[in-house]
């Protein structure tokens, strides 16, 4: 197999034998981005002295006898949400075009310490508000598995960079699914950890209480890899929790003799294709073959995840975003103005793109005074009684299965003119934002000729047993090995 075919934990063996330098792994991926990036358009940035330069750095500390670690000269791409110091983090707007952070984010920061080479940003939805990575200010990403496909959002960019061979690693940002959600599309294995497991620090906001960053992968092993750099306490972040992280790797047994499965009946109903419905039943028999109890379940409040994040999202997204008001750094209208209100007004409205603009509006209006107690606190009430489902699913069920997307993935331009289907695409993965648990989507069969993934939930912090679960079901089956034909 060529290097840029190999799974992160494959090139992490070869590099260690001795077999490849990190600079020719490196330079491969490179190869390979120049040969597919003009069909897939999957980066914002590319930054190929820097990371030749990394390689090297490992190479020479493995020349001097020193071990530096699993993952030391494999490549990974960048999400264009995390700081990356002295490299252009735009969010993919225009709003924050040329803007270079004088530091690096803790997930990006535990990245180079690692010894892994940074190919470039990745391209995304605006701010992180979409699923179809349509919303980049810049351009469109393309579904390596049907180039006329979107990848899904919003960590589009990484998804494809990932799913093309680009890199074998990538960091992603998930709100409502943006890892989860292109993970199925793209047919890779992406985990959203629990929240404050892996640090939010330098990962530009979107929604405070929702935002987690993690790992895409082609499998399972290598999100494990992954997930053992980026986890842990960070001072830096007071949302962090300080909780001891386990060896993931050596948690991947195979064994999920006993465990006990719930399919929650709420996310496998209306709206769920069939294609995509009896692929994710032939997979939940899969597991129950493996030896996992399976069952369904009642989770009734789920039902009104949609309209609770889109309340909870755009008001925290409001809040947000008006740092960026073209005073300190960003987009900074040239018109002429009359005084700071318009300064404000003309450099935001030119900045922002317009579902960034519409998630504004939303959010400033679920805030203000009158609407406060209808809408927003109202929406945190309900948030409560959906954790409170999880909270019982779990006391009774060691994981929860349910399809990672209701379809697989649409047409760019499909879903453009209809906002509501749009969001719709987030149906089974927002639930588990508004709870702060862990998630993995996995692939898990095909439907229409494109991926389906299969999603695995878990209590609070318990990353460790749906990745057991994940790669059970992946040492059984051959959905992950399978690549898009460029």
């Amino acid at each position: 197999m060529k290097l840029h075919e190999l799974t992160a934990y494959e090139l992490g063996e070869r590099l260690a034998s001795g077999e490849v330098s990190a600079v020719e792994v490196t330079e491969a991926h490179f190869a390979r981005i120049d040969e597919v990036e003009p069909k897939v358009a999957a980066f914002l940035a590319l930054t190929r002295e820097e990371a030749l330069e990394q390689a090297r750095q490992v190479d020479d500390r493995r020349s001097a006898g020193e071990d530096p670690g699993p993952l030391a000269g494999v490549p990974i791409a960048i999400k264009d949400v995390l700081c990356t110091r002295g490299v252009q983090t735009t969010c993919g707007s225009k709003m924050l075009e040329g803007f270079r952070p004088p530091y690096d984010a803790t997930a990006v920061r535990r990245c180079r310490d690692a010894g892994m080479p940074m190919v470039g940003k990745t391209n995304m939805d605006e701010f992180a508000m979409g699923s179809s990575t349509e919303n980049s200010a810049y351009q469109i990403t393309r579904n390596p598995w049907d180039l006329g496909r979107v990848p899904g959002g919003s960590s589009g960019g990484s998804a494809a960079a990932v799913a093309a061979g680009q890199a074998p690693l990538a960091l992603g940002s998930d709100t409502g699914g943006s890892i989860r959600q292109p993970a199925s599309l793209c047919g890779l294995s992406g985990l959203k950890p629990t929240y404050g497991r892996v640090s939010r620090y330098g990962l530009i906001a979107y929604a405070s209480s929702l935002d987690q960053a993690g790992p895409f992968a082609r499998d399972v092993r290598d999100c494990a890899l992954l997930m053992s750099v980026l986890a842990g306490r960070d001072q830096r972040d007071a949302t962090s929790a300080d909780v001891p992280v386990p060896d993931y790797v050596a948690g991947l047994t195979g064994d999920v003799s006993g465990l006990r499965a719930g399919v929650p009946r709420e996310l496998m109903g209306e709206g769920i294709d069939p294609q995509v419905k009896a692929t994710i039943e032939a997979a939940v028999a899969e597991l129950e073959g493996l030896g996992m109890a399976v069952e369904e379940v009642g989770m009734p409040n789920v039902d009104f995840s949609l309209p609770v994040y889109y309340l909870i999202a755009t008001a925290e997204a409001a809040s947000n975003v008006a740092r960026f008001d073209g005073v300190r750094y960003g987009h900074r209208t040239e018109q002429p103005v009359e005084d700071v209100y318009d300064l404000f007004a003309k450099s935001r409205g030119e900045g922002f793109g317009p579902e960034v603009r519409l998630r504004i509006m939303l959010g400033t209006f679920a805030l203000s005074a009158g609407y406060y107690d209808a809408y927003y606190l109202k929406a945190q009430k309900v948030r409560t009684l959906i954790k409170n489902d999880f909270d019982a699913a779990f006391a009774k069920h060691d994981v929860l299965l349910c399809p990672t997307s209701p379809t697989v993935a649409f047409g760019i331009g499909e879903k453009a003119d209809d906002p509501l289907q749009m969001k719709l695409a987030d149906i089974c993965t927002i639930p588990v934002n508004l709870a702060g648990i862990p998630a993995l989507s996995i692939p898990c069969g095909m439907a229409d000729g494109m991926p389906v993934g299969l999603q695995i939930m878990g209590r609070p912090f318990a990353e460790d047993l749906i990745m057991r679960v994940g790669d059970a079901y992946q040492q059984a089956t051959t959905w992950h090995t399978m690549r898009a034909e460029l």
